[in-house]
């Protein structure tokens, strides 16, 4: 069964209570705010990454990342954007499977439509009592099942 790791929020900060949670991830979904240019490839040691840049994203090496991005992934639609603020259609009406987004540093999970909202929360320095989150799914068959985990 395929795992997909859920990270955002990272603000330059990778910890290796993250990378521990995500070993053996079959693939990365990085939702933005990523904060320093050697979080992805630090990530891509574990597995491919499809990550997308965020607001505090302004640095040069940052233009390398859209904004959003679909992503298609055993065999499930994703669409990961920053802030779900800026999402400006339907996900269930274009077919996606599922829309990962951050900004918040707020985890969690919705299911709205047929569509799973997933926010794997914050996994770079604690902001105000938030927890200090990754995220995975686990792919079975034609289900998807969202794990959010604690790792601070």
């Amino acid at each position: 069964m395929p795992r997909v790791g859920i990270i955002s929020d990272t603000h330059g900060l990778l910890r290796p209570e993250a990378l521990a949670q995500l070993a053996g991830v079959s693939h990365i979904i990085h939702a933005g705010d990523i904060g320093a240019a050697e979080i992805v490839p630090r990530l891509e040691e574990i597995a491919p990454v499809t990550a997308i840049r965020g607001n505090v994203d302004g640095a040069k090496w940052a233009r390398e990342f859209p904004e959003t991005v679909s992503v298609a992934l055993f065999g499930r639609r994703f669409f990961v954007i920053h802030d779900r603020g800026d999402l400006a259609f339907d996900p269930a009406a274009e077919g996606y499977h599922a829309v990962i987004f951050g900004h918040s540093h707020k985890p969690g999970i919705e299911m709205l439509g047929g569509v799973m909202y997933l926010n794997p929360g914050s996994a770079g320095r604690r902001r105000f009592k938030l927890p200090v989150t990754v995220a995975t799914i686990v792919i079975e068959g034609e289900t998807m099942i969202p794990t959010i985990h604690e790792i601070d």
